[in-house]
């Protein structure tokens, strides 16, 4: 088959890229031809398709951009006469590329899928927190007004005016008419979507996938007494939270990544939590493989977070917020536990838990391994293609 793959960016940023780039992988390793449309930024992976790329997104794009400009129309066009995909698999476009692409692709009688990342199709800030903190659900029903009455783009009027003028322009009915299906990796998403009103019939579940090569090692029960933290240091993932749990208790915790919230942590971390900034994927194997378990304490609507499965898969158990599609990857008492979202002394209580319960590291990584094989994605993703 020749499938176009279309994502905002086109490098290792987040988990939606990381997906995507996997996805072309496999897809390649099957011998199908994969086709790239994403935006012309400076950290792109080089690739040949990069000449059908439009310009990164300038301050007055911003204006243009999320409503189908010209460019795009004019460059995604282009690309899809001289590839000629069977199928158009859409990511995160809204904004820098637009959802343009699928009225384009569905009049020319191309399939388009659509794999959800976040909730950009039903909040128009994607993420689901009013004021960068409360979970909120007020633009669900439609009425898309709420973004610009409290500011929910980056606290701007203008910005918040764009994101509400963006969504009332990309409906659910206008998306469903040229979206084939949209794939969830979640239960949690779908049955968000489904309340925003989406057809049922056009959700389909698929939790993501990674290479688990990766993740094997010669003895996953080798252990240090040491817990850890891996992502970005923001509000949503609930590291404040974790942090002032972790300094009432004994034990080391380690937090890997960055964000704008380290000076912050940093402040308040006491001596037994230690920062080791960003590391790059042979230092976080080594690190989540050797650590007791790994803590996902977010304060927002997880979808699918590579963390929990990478961590599986090196055999570490999961200690999770429940919220989002967090506790869908977790089985209580075998790969991990969870805790109430935001409340710190249940988190506080089930560190200490973790640490006095006993877990099979081996098993889990066998069972992880085989859950999220790449290989067993591909059966399923091949089969909504076709």
């Amino acid at each position: 088959m020749r499938i176009l793959l279309s994502n905002k960016f086109y490098y290792r940023r987040g988990g939606d890229c990381i997906y995507v780039l996997n996805l072309e992988q496999l897809l390649k390793a099957h011998r199908h031809e994969v086709a790239v449309f994403a935006m012309d930024y400076p950290e792109n992976i080089d690739t040949p398709w990069k000449r059908y790329f439009p310009g990164n997104m300038s301050k007055l794009m911003a204006f243009t951009r999320p409503f189908g400009s010209k460019e795009v129309k004019d460059k995604f066009g282009k690309l899809l006469e001289d590839f000629k995909p069977d199928v158009v698999h859409l990511n995160n476009v809204h904004t820098q590329l637009s959802p343009v692409m699928a009225e384009i692709a569905r009049k020319r009688g191309i399939k388009v899928v659509w794999t959800l990342h976040d909730y950009k199709l039903l909040c128009p800030r994607y993420d689901c927190l009013r004021g960068g903190e409360d979970i909120c659900e007020l633009c669900f029903d439609g009425n898309k007004s709420h973004c610009q009455a409290n500011k929910c783009m980056k606290g701007s009027t203008l910005a918040s005016i764009i994101g509400r003028k963006e969504a009332e322009m990309w409906t659910r009915d206008r998306l469903e008419a040229c979206t084939e299906l949209y794939i969830c990796p979640s239960a949690f998403m779908a049955e968000k979507m489904a309340q925003g009103g989406f057809n049922r019939t056009k959700l389909k579940v698929l939790c993501n996938f990674i290479d688990a090569g990766k993740c094997k090692r010669d003895n996953y029960t080798e252990r240090e007494d040491y817990y850890c933290f891996v992502g970005r240091l923001s509000h949503e993932k609930g590291v404040k939270t974790l942090i002032e749990a972790a300094n009432q208790l004994p034990y080391k915790l380690k937090v890997i990544g960055g964000g704008p919230l380290e000076a912050e942590l940093k402040g308040i971390a006491k001596k037994n939590v230690e920062f080791m900034g960003y590391k790059q994927w042979d230092e976080i194997k080594l690190l989540i493989g050797k650590a007791r378990f790994t803590v996902i304490p977010s304060e927002w609507y997880e979808n699918n977070p590579l963390s929990v499965i990478e961590a599986q898969c090196l055999g570490t158990p999961v200690l999770g917020a429940r919220i989002g599609g967090i506790p869908e990857l977790i089985e209580e008492g075998k790969t991990g536990m969870t805790f109430e979202s935001r409340n710190e002394s249940d988190l506080k209580g089930k560190i200490e838990n973790m640490f006095v319960s006993h877990f099979d590291h081996h098993s889990i990584a066998m069972s992880s391994q085989s859950k999220y094989d790449a290989e067993e994605y591909y059966e399923n993703i091949i089969k909504i293609y076709e």
